[in-house]
């Protein structure tokens, strides 16, 4: 079983390192699917792979890298296209 989600990151995540954070967090796991940064100040990223760490991945986020201050975070059910392992996308 696959879990997919595209989670919402808000608060001071743009600067910091969030997205390379994020690959090299999401790669650990064994994740596919993209991190970007939004034009309104947050990080948009997909995760999709095994339930348990697609969900250790969300948690993680929720703290995020040491110079983040992480605010909100919102997670959505996603059936997009993962691709076939992490990357970074450009802004949108």
């Amino acid at each position: 079983r696959i879990s997919q989600v595209r989670v919402v990151i808000k608060g001071r995540v743009q600067g910091v390192f969030y997205r390379d954070w994020t690959v090299g967090n999401a790669t650990e796991l064994g994740l596919k699917g993209w991190v970007r940064n939004r034009r309104d100040g947050a990080v948009e990223a997909l995760f999709s792979g095994d339930p348990a760490k697609v969900d250790e991945m969300a948690q993680r986020c929720r703290r995020g890298p040491p110079s983040a201050v992480v605010t909100a975070l919102e997670v959505f059910p996603c059936d997009d296209d993962p691709g076939s392992g992490f990357e970074r996308k450009p802004t949108v």
